[in-house]
């Protein structure tokens, strides 16, 4: 029966990029890899036939000889580069097409040693939330937190042993921390099913942490949280996760910050905002009123006559400090010229006096608004 084209395996046409190839073989191997398919003598089939179109097709010299030969490129008596050996894929280039593709499935560490205290013996990663005041985050606080997390057994001092036993070598793997199979003609390297890949065996197990190195403990932490810290800041802290299995390195621990909203206070990135009420007679006369700060203290603020809702003062330095940097933001006041909502009779008689002499001439807004009224009644 004659060779399947290499380009129809893979759903590719020749004009496919490096990439492209890589992606296709990519797919299909990890579609109809044995191990996914256990006893599936079709899957295997596919499996070697991907395999080997994608080691022809990504070798530019290969892939050069079998555009002009085809597959005689690869025989024998052929007119292209003789015979190819598609064994041999315990060492070169397939092995590395593995590691790449399926990592430590496939087994990334030819040739090497032991396997032990690998990664994944490393303790989880723990994450909180802690909710602070705006205040809070104006100074920064150091806050003690209670954390529920595995720590290191002291019993056995994190290996899992009972004290004064030691582990022995692993008989499956032979201490390597991972096995061989074959496959066909592929042979593939996986984690120790019975150690783990740690590459010893626990002949006497640590009573206390169960053979693991590692017991529950709740816990008392002390964090500096930082001046300016904001809403969704997250705070890393290097190694105080949970601890690693039989003495594995500990995780992190990542805390995240959320703000409260304050009473009076907006916050946008290191700048502050609010709404400053200030009465009809000092919007119209002018006044100098002292606002509060985030800091808890007072600043005073000069409203020029005749002042309008919307009118904008900025606070230099007043805001939030900057994160990591020695500097502050802003503290922006928006006035709201307030009108009363109740007049005493002396009160209502001085405002209809102020009313007889009033000059709407003077208040170019309300000119401006009854001028242009008055040509969209007439129409012009």
């Amino acid at each position: 029966m004659p060779k399947k084209d290499y380009y129809d395996i893979l759903g590719i046409n020749k004009k496919a990029s490096p990439e492209e190839i890589k992606k296709a073989y990519r797919t299909l191997a990890m579609k109809h890899h044995p191990d996914r398919n256990q006893g599936d003598k079709t899957a295997e089939s596919k499996f070697k036939e991907a395999s080997e179109a994608y080691q022809v097709l990504s070798d530019p010299k290969k892939k050069s000889s079998y555009d002009q030969f085809g597959h005689s490129a690869f025989e024998g008596g052929g007119g292209g580069t003789g015979g190819f050996d598609f064994g041999g894929f315990e060492t070169g280039g397939f092995s590395d097409i593995f590691d790449d593709f399926f990592g430590d499935f496939m087994g990334s560490g030819r040739g090497g040693g032991r396997s032990k205290k690998s990664r994944s013996n490393r303790g989880s990663d723990l994450k909180i939330n802690l909710e602070v005041s705006l205040e809070e985050a104006y100074f920064g606080k150091k806050q003690t937190i209670n954390l529920s997390s595995n720590e290191k057994c002291e019993k056995c001092s994190g290996s899992g042993a009972e004290p004064g036993s030691k582990p022995k070598k692993c008989s499956t793997c032979d201490g390597y921390g991972k096995v061989r199979t074959q496959q066909g003609f592929f042979t593939l390297q996986q984690t120790c099913p019975d150690c783990g890949g740690d590459g010893e065996m626990l002949s006497n197990p640590c009573k206390d942490c169960r053979g693991s190195g590692a017991v529950k403990t709740k816990k008392n932490l002390s964090i500096q949280i930082p001046k300016g810290v904001d809403d969704g800041t997250q705070m890393r802290l290097s190694g105080k996760g949970d601890a690693g299995y039989r003495g594995g390195s500990n995780g992190d621990l990542y805390v995240l910050i959320n703000v409260q909203k304050h009473k009076i206070f907006q916050r946008s990135e290191e700048n502050l905002y609010y709404k400053l009420p200030i009465s009809m007679t000092d919007a119209a006369l002018g006044a100098e009123i002292e606002v509060p700060t985030i800091d808890g203290g007072k600043s005073k603020v000069k409203i020029p006559e005749g002042t309008q809702s919307g009118k904008q003062f900025r606070l230099k330095g007043k805001g939030m400090p900057i994160l990591r940097e020695n500097d502050f933001g802003d503290l922006y006041l928006e006035t709201n010229v307030i009108i009363p909502e109740s007049l005493s009779k002396e009160q209502k008689d001085l405002l209809l006096k102020f009313k007889s002499l009033e000059d709407l001439d003077n208040n170019s807004e309300i000119k401006n608004f009854f001028n242009k009224a008055k040509k969209f009644w007439s129409g012009d």
